[in-house]
């Protein structure tokens, strides 16, 4: 497609852009409100499932994808992502339970793993990597975007209506990012001869699903060293093996191991991964603490983490424009990881409104020069023929560190916040519930819980409904309460920070190869010089640009 006229580009831009924006926003509208959803589904202790259940499927579905569209064309796939995450989030509106919650959400999972790994594969159809940075950029920024209008909307919408509009409310755009799909982008014809990895689709399945649910679980369900957790882990590690053995042997495989031997692929993903793990990890907490310790309604948490959004929007803009316009990448991860780290340092310290809000505004910073780089990279390393197959790689991995990362904080959290609580409701400065009578107290430990926390008309109702001689009581009991959710939630952002320190690290062992100015040509820039570029042994040949 790179051929097109650029009015032609443009336009098949806004409609991958209406695309992602449809599934960004879906995704950040209920981020400040989701405490709140889990609190009236009464599921806390399933928290984490609403999280990882979506990148479960979308990290599946991403890489399922990603050679398929290498064969089939981006277009199916993108109308595709649209209708399952359309109807994951009809039906994740209509949920009456959390468990009922937790199966939508991975409905619109695998809808949005198609979207995001397509979406990104397509602008590389369209661009080489030298004009890629700033496209890449304005994908980054339509993300931005969202997050900027995401959680404030999320926030009034749950402070106002009732939850289920969340998710019905922006259904209407993604109907029109299905038809702007339909209308503009170009239909690409199927490779000829190119038969599908089943046996590898498998197997990469077989391995992912236990891997997740046995770090989904453990620390929490059950212990990291019980049956359950080492059997779901073994069988994960069987199941890899079968895999590599298969793609060894199949003539197209779902996933390449060559790709593995390109040392700029192979540095991009380790550190997404372990981004990810940093970042997901801890940026899930920061409405526990806003709501939970600050005490601040879902709707005035929105503007708390808009900052972040909004500087990410701007640097990652510009930082677009710079990489297409000086053909460099590597220093813009060197300026925005060290700075992404004193971010979340931040937030280790951060007690107050203020805090936070500087915390998110220079993590965001970070993000927006540092994160888009790492995507580039890995696309402008490898044949052109191989563009959805290694975007559905950096996707797998960084989801691979989400899920992983929210399940160790997880466990960090709660193993923390019960010696914590423990603390708050025992030592010598808990509260005396002996001055108040039984029944009260009976009453006022049915919010000794931080879930209670993030709930707040119910526990400002309790506050009110609260006889005056125990109401001192109920409040210090709170005032514990939130202090000790501050304390755990501390120590998780300081793992986050030490797991970026070692991204960090990382990113001075990325090989920086010259930018493409074409998609034809060689097959990944400058693999003369260095043998670990592009395929393994491969010469540079000639690849055909795709039909529209």
């Amino acid at each position: 497609m790179e051929h097109l006229s650029n009015k032609r580009k443009i336009s098949i831009m806004i409609a991958i852009m209406a695309a992602m924006f449809f599934a960004a926003i879906n995704q950040t509208i209920t981020s400040t409100a989701m405490p709140r959803i889990i609190a009236i589904l009464q599921g806390m202790d399933y928290y984490t499932w609403t999280i990882n259940i979506y990148l479960l499927t979308s990290t599946i579905a991403a890489v399922l994808v990603g050679k398929l569209s290498d064969i089939f064309g981006r277009k199916p796939f993108l109308l595709i992502g649209i209708l399952l995450f359309m109807v994951g989030a009809f039906m994740t509106g209509t949920s009456s339970d959390v468990f009922q919650f937790i199966i939508y959400r991975g409905i619109q999972g695998i809808g949005a793993g198609i979207i995001q790994s397509t979406a990104f594969t397509a602008v590389g159809d369209l661009f080489p990597p030298r004009e890629r940075g700033k496209w890449m950029g304005f994908m980054t920024a339509i993300f931005g975007f969202s997050s900027v209008l995401g959680p404030t909307l999320g926030g009034y919408l749950v402070d106002n209506l009732d939850w289920h509009w969340l998710f019905w409310i922006f259904l209407p755009l993604g109907i029109v990012a299905f038809i702007m799909i339909i209308m503009l982008f170009p239909k690409v014809e199927r490779r000829p001869s190119e038969g599908i990895d089943y046996l590898g689709s498998l197997f990469i399945t077989t391995t992912i699903v236990p891997l997740l649910l046995a770090f989904t679980w453990a620390g929490t369900k059950y212990s990291w060293g019980s049956q359950e957790i080492l059997g779901l882990l073994g069988a994960s590690v069987v199941s890899a093996a079968i895999f590599i053995f298969t793609e060894a042997k199949v003539k197209n495989p779902i996933l390449p191991l060559h790709l593995f031997k390109n040392s700029v692929v192979t540095i991009s993903n380790i550190i997404g991964f372990i981004m990810n793990f940093g970042l997901m990890g801890a940026m899930i907490y920061i409405s526990f603490f806003v709501q939970g310790v600050l005490g601040i309604t879902p709707t005035l948490a929105g503007y708390v983490t808009m900052p972040m959004s909004i500087v990410m929007v701007v640097t990652s803009a510009i930082a677009g424009q710079l990489i297409a316009k000086k053909g460099k990448y590597k220093r813009y991860a060197l300026i925005g990881v060290p700075i992404m780290i004193i971010g979340m340092t931040i937030m280790v310290f951060m007690d107050n409104v203020w805090t936070a809000v500087l915390s998110m505004g220079v993590f965001g910073m970070g993000l927006g020069l540092g994160m888009p780089v790492f995507s580039l990279a890995t696309q402008n390393a490898v044949p052109h023929k191989e563009l959805g197959v290694v975007t559905a790689s950096t996707q797998l991995f960084r989801n691979l560190g989400g899920t992983i990362g929210i399940a160790v904080m997880g466990t960090v959290m709660s193993n923390n916040l019960t010696k914590n609580l423990k603390s708050a409701l025992t030592s010598g400065d808990a509260p005396d519930f002996t001055k108040v009578d039984p029944a009260i107290a009976k009453q006022m430990l049915k919010f000794a819980n931080p879930q209670e926390l993030m709930n707040k008309p119910e526990l400002d109702k309790a506050i009110a409904a609260m006889p005056a001689n125990a109401k001192p009581v109920f409040l210090q009991m709170i005032d514990g309460i939130r202090d000790a959710l501050g304390t755990t939630l501390s120590t998780v952002f300081l793992t986050g920070t030490l797991v970026l320190v070692l991204a960090f690290i990382l990113v001075f062992f990325l090989k920086e190869l010259p930018l493409r100015t074409t998609n034809q040509g060689a097959g990944a820039a400058g693999p003369q010089k260095d043998g670990n570029a592009g395929s393994a042994g491969s010469k540079p040949h000639a690849l055909p640009a795709e039909q529209a």
